[in-house]
């Protein structure tokens, strides 16, 4: 067993971002007390996300995001402590008044940046005010390949977790602003999709929220076979805690790992004599 504490800092955030700084500090050094190895932070959480919370046009705070991210670096880098930063990052050919990337700062324990994430599937609002990213990627993270989607890519899209999965994730980020209007109806199908993307895939897969008026999805852990490891209250500020054993993150399903399947499917209820004239076929079937 491997085991890796995480957190995910269901916190409020606003159009402020020295507010928001202060926010994401205070969860830092709570997170560190807690044991937390790998910390999460909403969609946005820098400069508060540009659908209701901040003007979708406004400009981009440049030069303070910048000094924002290199002061959580170092202050992960203090703690010992990795970080999924949800927050924003300027346009290259323009910078201030470009519709920024709706991204996620990755910053390892030792307080190297490692690299970002940029969110590529966009809502109807989320075009208003950002630029899609291209690609997804993972991360090496206290010894633990990470992957990161952000919001509305990993719900409604399986293919953007499937693809960190298949670049050996075992463990995906979800950071989520979820959502300032009222649509209550869609937690539960919030909570189904984030399941499915856990149990189709074998992973790990962990979604924080932010803590909002209107909160249609809870923070969630998800454990390799769906079933629900740790969660946040709705409309709650507060820290999720949950060590979680990375070797049940074997990606059977992904990988159509007959025996890692039946596993996961039946536990010790059937034998495996039951299927064993099945492995065969099903090994020729994943070679296609």
């Amino acid at each position: 067993m491997k085991f890796l504490r995480i957190g995910l800092a269901q916190v409020r955030q606003t159009a402020d971002l020295a507010t928001n700084a202060a926010t994401i500090f205070r969860f830092l050094d709570q997170a560190a007390a807690a044991g937390v190895q790998v910390l999460c932070f909403p969609e946005t959480q820098t400069a508060g996300y540009r659908a209701d919370i901040t003007e979708a046009l406004a400009p981009v705070p440049v030069a303070a995001l910048a000094e924002l991210h290199e002061r959580v670096a170092q202050r992960c880098g203090r703690l010992g402590m990795a970080c999924i930063l949800g927050t924003e990052i300027p346009l290259e050919k323009d910078p201030e008044r470009g519709k920024p990337y709706n991204s996620a700062l990755v910053i390892a324990e030792t307080g190297k940046t490692l690299g970002t994430h940029h969110k590529t599937r966009l809502t109807p609002l989320d075009a208003v005010a950002y630029t899609p990213g291209t690609e997804q990627h993972v991360f090496d993270l206290c010894g633990v390949k990470v992957g990161v989607v952000i919001c509305f890519e990993g719900f409604r899209f399986p293919e953007t977790t499937r693809e960190c999965v298949r670049r050996g994730a075992q463990l995906v980020f979800h950071p989520q602003n979820n959502t300032t209007r009222p649509n209550d109806w869609k937690i539960p199908i919030h909570h189904a999709m984030i399941t499915t993307r856990a149990a189709e895939n074998t992973i790990w897969f962990a979604s924080c929220n932010a803590c909002l008026e209107q909160q249609n999805c809870r923070s969630l852990v998800l454990a390799p076979d769906g079933r629900v490891h740790a969660q946040s209250e709705l409309k709650r500020e507060e820290l999720v805690v949950a060590d979680i054993d990375i070797d049940r993150a074997t990606r059977a399903m992904f990988r159509y790992d007959i025996q890692g399947c039946a596993e996961m499917l039946f536990a010790d209820t059937v034998k495996p004599e039951e299927y064993a004239g099945f492995s065969a076929v099903a090994s020729s079937q994943t070679k296609r």
